[in-house]
């Protein structure tokens, strides 16, 4: 029996394709756990939902908490489901704190385990999930990687070839496979998101979520600030989690008389629909710059760093860091019509998660 171990949205687009490449194959039982790290409608079961994830077999519910407090919590509630059902493998996603919370508990009881996304690093260990991917990789026993730069940072770091394997992108596997039906959403050249009517190639789309961004006030206004002067050339949509929206409240921030449009949280299909056809994306998210990328889309990233230098390498990614003024400059040029030209990168063909299941049972 596999075991598969989901706690946040991220995971649910990498563990979809890999859930549906392994039932496929004859013989193969799974059982699906999601640990409840993100809990609400918005956040969890509306992306199952749209995922084609089938409901979770047992819910861990361990909420919100500080990075410490919810990675204790995971391993507490996870050790006794382990150990009743005697998974055969367990197979983790991504950087998040269940992620790390479950390898530490499959290393305690012995439990072979499989990381999903392997390999991936910043360099900058003052980030949560850097110290997850990390240990998560010195722990695992398999190691399925994205791009060829994770299989040099596994090498360097001292984990035996043997088990790493290059399969390619599971996250654009789901993109690949729901393209065409968030494309559906548009009605012609317009799409209607929260009451607010866009048209093709005619806006920008905003999303940010890290607290060196969002929970940094003087940085959070240098932001608004300067989408607020971008938005004068270009209509803006961010959809906002309620703790920003929150914390702009606190700041009493005023919003100009532009089109830079505040939006509730949208669900996996409406922000892929929004991606297709944005003239930039704004992000300092690692999931949205793999899948501009793919998309040819112009992307700024509002971080110093990513584990995903490849976006950058070869992809439509550009580090601005956060200095606002360069934001601003970066979205005039592309405005103008000095877009990066990017290639998608070898292996992101939407087959990485077939490639991982025939490992998997190989080995």
């Amino acid at each position: 029996m596999i075991c598969h171990i989901v706690g946040a949205r991220p995971n649910f687009m990498k563990a979809a394709p890999v859930l549906d490449a392994l039932r496929r194959q004859a013989g193969v039982q799974q059982t699906l756990v999601h640990t409840g790290q993100h809990y609400d409608y918005v956040m969890s079961e509306i992306f199952f939902q749209q995922l084609g994830l089938p409901p979770p077999d047992l819910n861990l519910e361990v909420g919100s908490g500080t990075h410490t407090a919810q990675t204790a919590q995971v391993m507490l509630r996870l050790e006794p489901v382990l150990l009743e059902r005697k998974p055969q493998i367990v197979i983790v996603y991504g950087d998040v704190n269940s992620t790390l919370a479950a390898a530490l508990v499959c290393a305690k009881l012995g439990i072979p385990l499989t990381h999903v996304e392997a390999g991936l690093r910043s360099f900058d260990r003052a980030m949560p999930e850097e110290i997850n991917r990390l240990l998560t990789d010195q722990i695992a026993d398999l190691l399925f990687t994205p791009s060829q730069d994770a299989n040099e940072n596994l090498l360097r770091e001292g984990v035996t070839p043997a088990k790493i394997h290059f399969v390619g992108n599971v996250m654009i596997d789901t993109l690949v496979r729901l393209l065409p039906l968030a494309l559906e959403k548009w009605k012609g050249n317009r799409l209607s998101v929260d009451g607010i009517m866009v048209e093709k190639n005619r806006y920008a789309l905003v999303t940010l979520h890290r607290p060196s961004n969002v929970d940094n006030q003087d940085m959070l206004y240098r932001i608004m600030n300067a989408l607020a002067e971008i938005s004068r050339d270009i209509p803006i949509l961010f959809p906002v989690h309620p703790r920003t929206r929150q914390r702009l409240r606190d700041m009493h921030f005023e919003f100009p008389d532009t089109p830079l449009h505040l939006i509730a949280p949208v669900g996996y299909l409406e922000f892929l629909a929004l991606q297709r056809y944005a003239t930039l994306v704004i992000t300092d998210s690692g999931g949205i710059q793999e899948e501009t990328t793919y998309l040819g889309v112009p992307c700024l990233t509002v971080r110093e760093n990513t584990e995903r230098p490849v976006t950058v390498s070869i992809g439509t990614n550009i580090l601005v860091g956060q200095d606002t003024q360069r934001l601003v400059r970066e979205t005039q040029a592309i405005l103008s019509g000095k877009t990066k030209k990017g290639t998608v990168p070898p292996l992101w063909d939407g087959h990485a998660a077939e490639r991982i299941a025939e490992i998997i049972l190989r080995v």
